[in-house]
C-alpha cells in the first residue's frame, strides 16, 4: 500500500526555511497536507521555556492534489520542539515526526529546530571511507616491531582469531601505505577519510592508547600524519580521527603514575576501587582503565583548550577535520555520575574556537537520543536507526555472525518491520542530528554486510539504501571490494590489492551509487518521506528545493508498485541509475517487481 496520501513535514529544506538559526530567529515552516483529507485549519504548536504556545498556519497554495500550510515560528530556546495540529472535517490529528496521530503523543517526537552552533555545512556532502590503518597498505618495512606485536610479514595471511594473538598480530599497515593508495578512495568518490586511533598502544587497534602526545611511530609518527593530511587536503578530501575518552591504555603514563603515585594529580583521573583489578575499566577489561571525566584537570588534558588532545591535532600541521569518539555513550559515566553532556560540550566548544568547521561524532551503538541536542555531538554512528533495520530486513541466517552481542539468532524483519524502526529512531533527535549521523553497514567492529546479507546482489541493495538516505555514508574499507567476514577479526583482514580478487561488479555498483550521491543535492541534503513500504520492498522520497528523486530498493520479487502520479507530484521519471523511465498509464506510475534490486528515479521538478 502507498504511503503518499497522509500529511508530511520533515527538518529539511523543503519544509523548513533556515534549518540552522539563532536565538531569536522566526523560522518559516511549511506542512503539506493531502486535498479532500478534510483539514479545514492548522495550528502549530510550540513549548517555549516549557509551555505550549499556538501559531496559526496559512494555507498558502493547493496543486496537484496538494494542500500547502505555512507558519512562522519563534526560536525562543536553543531546542525549539514543534507539532502541527490538523483540524476540520476529518477530525483531529497531530503531525510529529513520528507522522501523523489521532491521539496526543508525547512531546519526545516533536519535530526540533536546534539554535545550538550548526555542524560544518561540508559533513552533508561527505561520503566517509573508514579506514583501519594497520590492515590498509603499507609503504615500507623498515620499522621496528614493538615488543608486544606477533609481526605477519605476508599480506595475505588471515587474521588470527582468539585474544592476545588477534590483538596483537601486526601486518605493519602504515599512514604512508594510505597516503600512497588514496586514488582508490578518490576514484570511488569518497571524500572523507576516518581512521581509527593513530596513538601508540599495544594492540593492532590502538584503542587501548599508551600516549595522546604523539602518532605511533609503527605507523610512521608525526610526520607521516602529516602527509597524510596534506595529501587528503590537496585533493579537497578530508580526514577525521579516533579518540578514546572513556578509557585509557594500561600501559598509559597517566595510568602508571596513577598507580604507583596514589598522592599523583593523575590519581584522580581514574577510578580506584576494590573491585578485581582495583581499578574500574570498561567492560571489566583490565587493559583498558576508565577515565573519572569529574576531575577538571583530566578534562583541560582530553578536551579543553587548546593544548587539550582534542584541540591539538585539529591545529597545523596536522590539520585534522574532526574527532569520532570511541564509545562515546559510556563517556563520563558511571553508577550515579554522568558527565557526558559536559564532555560533549566542552570538546564541542574547543574545536569550534580552534576550527569552527570540524565534526564531531558519537559511537553509540543502541539509542543516542538522550545524547543529541546538538549542544555537543554533531551525530552518532547510527547502528540502530539504520544497521540494525538494514540488516533485519537484507540480512539471511547466519549462526557464525557475531549479532551486535545479542543473545539471539538474526531475527527476519519485513519491510514493514524496518521502516517502523527506521521511523521511530529518526523521531526521537533532531533532523539535523540525525542528518548529520553516519549511515553504515558494517565497520572494524561488525561482521561484515556481504556475508550478514548471505549474497552480493542484497549487499548492494542495502548499500543503495545506505548511499540514498538522509546521513552521511560510511563504507568500511574493502566493502566496495565484495569482503567478508562473520565477526570483527574475520572481518579485519588486509585489503586485498591483487586486483584479481576484487569483485568488479560490487566495485563499479559502490563507484555508480556514490558518485550519484555527489551528483545530486537531494540525496545529500533532501528530505524522507515512504512513498511505499511492502514486505520485500521499500520506496521513499527525497525532496530538496532542486529536485524531487524516487528511490526503490527490492530485496526479493514482489508485486509491481503503482504510485498514483497526482500525489506523486509527478507524470514521468527518468531512471538514473540501470533501468527504465516511467510514464504515468491510468493516473499511475508503475514500478518493477523484480529483486534483488534498487533504482532511483528523477521526477517532475515539484511545482
Amino acid at each position: 500500500m502507498h504511503r503518499l496520501n497522509q500529511p508530511h513535514h520533515d527538518g529539511s529544506e523543503r519544509y523548513v526555511a533556515e534549518t540552522a538559526p539563532d536565538l531569536g530567529d522566526v523560522v518559516t515552516v511549511w506542512a503539506q497536507v493531502p486535498e479532500g483529507a478534510g483539514v479545514d485549519e492548522v495550528q502549530v504548536r510550540t513549548t517555549p521555556d516549557a509551555e505550549p504556545s499556538w501559531a496559526t498556519a496559512e494555507r498558502v497554495s493547493s496543486q496537484r492534489g496538494w494542500d500547502w500550510w505555512r507558519a512562522d515560528i519563534a526560536v525562543t530556546n536553543p531546542l525549539t520542539n514543534y507539532r502541527f495540529l490538523l483540524h476540520g472535517s476529518g477530525g483531529y490529528r497531530w503531525l510529529t515526526a513520528a507522522g501523523t496521530t489521532d491521539w496526543d503523543p508525547p512531546d519526545a517526537t516533536d519535530f526540533r529546530l536546534s539554535a545550538h552552533p550548526s555542524p560544518p555545512a561540508w559533513a552533508l556532502d561527505a561520503v566517509c571511507y573508514q579506514v583501519f590503518p594497520d590492515r590498509f597498505a603499507r609503504a615500507g618495512r623498515d620499522k621496528p616491531w614493538p615488543p608486544w606485536a606477533l609481526p605477519t610479514e605476508r599480506w595475505e595471511e588471515p587474521p588470527r582469531s582468539g585474544g592476545d594473538a588477534a590483538m596483537h598480530q601486526l601486518y605493519g599497515g602504515d599512514l604512508d601505505g594510505i597516503s600512497a593508495r588514496l586514488d582508490h578512495i578518490a576514484d570511488l568518490g569518497c571524500n572523507l577519510v576516518y581512521l581509527t586511533p593513530f596513538f601508540p598502544a599495544e594492540s593492532n587497534h590502538r584503542y587501548n592508547a599508551t600516549s595522546f602526545d604523539e602518532v605511533d611511530p609503527v605507523l610512521g609518527g608525526d610526520a607521516a600524519l602529516v602527509r597524510l593530511s596534506e595529501a587528503l587536503h590537496d585533493r579537497g578530501m578530508r580526514l577525521i580521527g579516533d579518540l578514546t575518552l572513556n578509557h585509557c591504555g594500561d600501559g598509559h603514563r597517566w595510568f602508571r603514575t596513577a598507580q604507583a603515585e596514589p598522592t599523583s594529580p593523575e590519581a584522580g583521573y581514574f577510578f580506584f576501587d576494590d573491585s578485581p583489578a582495583g581499578y574500574r575499566s570498561w567492560l571489566d577489561v583490565p587493559t583498558l582503565p576508565t577515565f573519572d571525566l569529574r576531575n577538571e584537570q583530566l578534562r583541560r588534558q582530553l578536551v579543553e583548550g587548546p593544548e587539550s588532545v582534542a584541540g591539538r591535532w585539529l591545529q597545523p600541521p596536522y590539520n585534522l577535520d574532526g574527532w569520532r569518539i570511541d564509545v562515546a555513550n559510556m563517556v563520563g559515566r558511571h553508577g550515579a555520575i554522568d558527565e557526558n553532556a559536559t564532555v560533549a560540550r566542552t570538546m564541542a566548544s574547543t574545536m569550534r574556537a580552534l576550527r569552527p568547521d570540524s565534526l564531531l561524532l558519537a559511537e553509540h551503538a543502541h539509542d543516542a537520543s538522550a545524547d543529541l541536542d546538538g549542544s555537543g555531538w554533531h551525530g552518532t554512528m547510527y547502528y540502530a536507526g539504520f544497521t540494525r533495520p538494514a540488516w533485519f530486513w537484507l540480512g539471511q541466517p547466519n549462526p557464525e555472525v557475531d549479532l551486535f552481542g545479542m543473545p539471539v539468532p538474526l531475527p527476519r524483519f519485513s519491510g514493514h518491520t524496518a521502516a517502523r524502526t527506521v521511523d521511530a529512531f529518526r523521531a526521537a533527535i533532531p533532523w539535523r542530528s540525525y542528518a548529520h549521523s553516519l549511515m553504515l553497514l558494517d565497520s572494524h567492529d561488525t561482521a561484515r554486510f556481504r556475508t550478514v546479507s548471505g549474497s552480493a546482489e542484497r549487499a548492494l541493495v542495502g548499500a543503495a539504501w545506505m548511499l540514498t538516505a538522509p546521513g552521511i555514508p560510511m563504507l568500511f574499507m574493502g566493502d566496495e571490494l565484495g569482503l567478508e567476514g562473520a565477526h570483527n577479526e574475520d572481518t579485519r583482514k588486509p585489503m586485498p590489492w591483487d586486483e584479481r580478487r576484487w569483485d568488479r561488479t560490487t566495485l563499479a555498483a559502490y563507484r555508480d551509487l556514490i558518485h550519484l550521491r555527489r551528483r545530486h543535492s537531494a540525496l545529500r541534503r533532501g528530505g524522507f518521506r515512504w512513498a511505499h513500504v511492502g514486505a520485500d520492498v521499500l520506496v521513499y522520497l527525497r525532496e530538496h528545493p532542486d529536485e524531487r528523486l524516487l528511490v526503490w530498493l527490492s530485496r526479493a520479487p514482489h508485486e509491481p508498485v503503482r504510485l498514483p502520479a497526482g500525489l506523486l507530484e509527478a507524470d514521468h521519471a527518468e531512471a538514473l541509475l540501470d533501468g527504465d523511465d516511467l510514464h504515468a498509464t491510468d493516473g499511475a506510475l508503475a514500478l518493477p517487481g523484480d529483486g534483488p534490486a534498487y533504482t532511483v528515479w528523477r521526477l517532475d521538478p515539484a511545482p
